[in-house]
């Protein structure tokens, strides 16, 4: 499909974004290696969240820690691979990015009142919709400098996904 060599796309956002309705569909359409941040989350960051509180960076860097780690692993398996991270700062994408030249990040947006709706509608999930607001305080957007691309999820995932596809065909036309 993509004439480059190994790819990681991590799919970014606040909850609500669609990072797992896309990854899902990518599932499907690609057949790549995947994985769903959240699963990479220890008890404690889980419990924490399940009671209404935020997450703080010194809860984030294992997690963080061990999806760099799964990202490393099929870099070196030559893997082309999706994983799902909020990846709401740059300094928790720079941890993503240290050492893993493969990875590019794609920022999904949906407008707030979408982002909200789609959380309120979350069956079981343990992040509660009152956590949305701390995630879109915390929420540093992709950065120019970053090797990335924003998307809109309020189009179709299969949308998304061709906007996807035509980025990474660009980029490998250009070398990057």
């Amino acid at each position: 499909m993509f004439s480059v060599s190994s790819v990681t796309i991590v799919l970014m956002g606040v909850a609500g974004s669609g990072k797992s309705t896309v990854l899902k569909r990518m599932r499907e359409r690609w057949g790549w290696p995947s994985a769903e941040g959240d699963e990479f989350h220890p008890a404690s960051n889980v419990a924490k969240m399940s009671s209404g509180q935020p997450l703080n960076d010194e809860d984030r860097w294992p997690w963080l820690n061990a999806l760099a780690a799964w990202i490393g692993a099929r870099e070196k398996a030559g893997d082309n691979c999706v994983l799902t991270c909020s990846a709401l700062k740059r300094a928790y994408r720079d941890v993503l990015r240290d050492g893993h030249p493969s990875v590019r990040f794609v920022q999904l947006v949906a407008a707030p009142d979408t982002l909200q709706a789609r959380v309120e509608q979350r069956p079981a999930h343990y992040m509660p919709a009152s956590l949305l607001g701390a995630q879109l305080a915390t929420l540093e957007p992709l950065q120019a400098d970053e090797p990335g691309m924003v998307a809109s999820t309020e189009k179709s995932p299969d949308h998304v996904i061709d906007d996807i596809e035509a980025w990474l065909e660009l980029r490998a036309l250009a070398g990057t």
